[in-house]
């Protein structure tokens, strides 16, 4: 963390309630209209000038300290560029009129919106207003990041497509405001980095035999580093990071169809020990039970010849075709 994000530390701000203040202007106003009304008959221009004057300034100074908030909600206010804390908690508030929200994700969103609208033929007035009036407040909800997938390398140098998803939360509107230029971008830009940097350091899935951790078989694990790399990246910037999840995983479209022959040549080999393993096991079932019941005497080659026969059947792919064999071996 640098010397710039550690300075501001969040301080709530604990503002009047704001309903109060807002009748008090509501019913100034409508004495201020009764005077411009008494003045205009009356031909009193003292009147007339106090009611223009109150309507005109005080009333909308008033109204600009009003601020509304929803639940999980906050603002980050400042006055003349100081920090003066931030506003939470559900409700109506009443702070200086002349304090300015700050939150430069909004701005940014607002300014995309309008450069998409401009490129527009005909963009019409309500989006445009809409675009331009995006709210200034800090959400404090829990909120999902999902970025592009990547093709990255993994250990081994084979080139795969991964894609995370981040669970997150701002925990310190002061950091999340000042510290960075746009904590979203900021938030987004370090997930990818911390992606590769986790990536690299293991292999897509384990080799025969190892029992070291792979980003397949070791997910869980792989998510918990990632989760806690982002969550150091991002520590300056006022954020909380709940979780990082793995949501595609799946190697590069140009060595898809090779590895995909290389687990079916795998699979096939697998499957055929376990076959070789279940058959001699069987032969060997069969030798003993003939011996241990005196079915029939075999010497060494009929043994062998037995074997043989049954070994093919048991490992052929094919049903076996009976052959009677009417003479003698001899």
């Amino acid at each position: 963390m640098n010397q710039n994000q550690g300075q501001y530390q969040e301080k709530v701000l604990r503002a009047p309630n704001g309903m109060g203040i807002l009748m008090l202007d509501i019913l100034l106003c409508i004495a201020a209209v009764a005077l411009i009304v008494f003045g205009v008959q009356g031909d009193q221009t003292l009147l007339l000038v106090i009611g223009i004057v109150w309507l005109a300034v005080p009333s909308w100074l008033l109204l600009c300290g009003i601020k509304v908030l929803g639940p999980n909600e906050a603002l980050v206010l400042t006055l003349f560029g100081k920090y003066m804390g931030t506003l939470k908690g559900e409700g109506i508030f009443f702070v200086n009129p002349f304090s300015n929200s700050v939150n430069p994700a909004a701005e940014s969103a607002s300014a995309a919106a309008l450069t998409k609208l401009a490129q527009e033929d005909k963009p019409s007035s309500g989006e445009i207003v809409k675009a331009a009036g995006v709210s200034k407040k800090l959400s404090l909800k829990t909120m999902t990041l999902n970025n592009d997938k990547q093709k990255i390398n993994d250990l081994l140098g084979n080139p795969i497509v991964i894609g995370i998803a981040v669970i997150w939360h701002i925990e310190d509107t002061a950091k999340a405001v000042f510290a960075v230029d746009n904590y979203q971008e900021f938030l987004s830009i370090q997930s990818d980095a911390a992606l590769r940097n986790t990536v690299r350091l293991y292999p897509y899935d384990v080799s025969e035999g190892g029992d070291e951790k792979s980003l397949r078989g070791s997910s869980q694990e792989i998510a918990e580093v990632l989760a806690e790399e982002i969550q150091q990246r991002v520590e300056g910037a006022g954020i909380k990071v709940e979780e990082a999840r793995i949501t595609t995983l799946a190697y590069a479209p140009e060595i898809a169809a090779a590895m995909l022959q290389r687990q079916q040549a795998s699979a096939v080999v697998d499957a055929r020990k376990m076959i070789v393993e279940g058959a001699v096991g069987m032969v060997e079932l069969a030798l003993d039970e003939l011996s241990r019941k005196q079915v029939v005497d075999l010497d060494d080659e009929r043994k062998a010849q037995m074997v043989s026969n049954l070994m093919v059947v048991l490992c052929a792919g094919k049903d076996a075709q009976p052959i009677v064999n009417s003479g003698s071996i001899y």
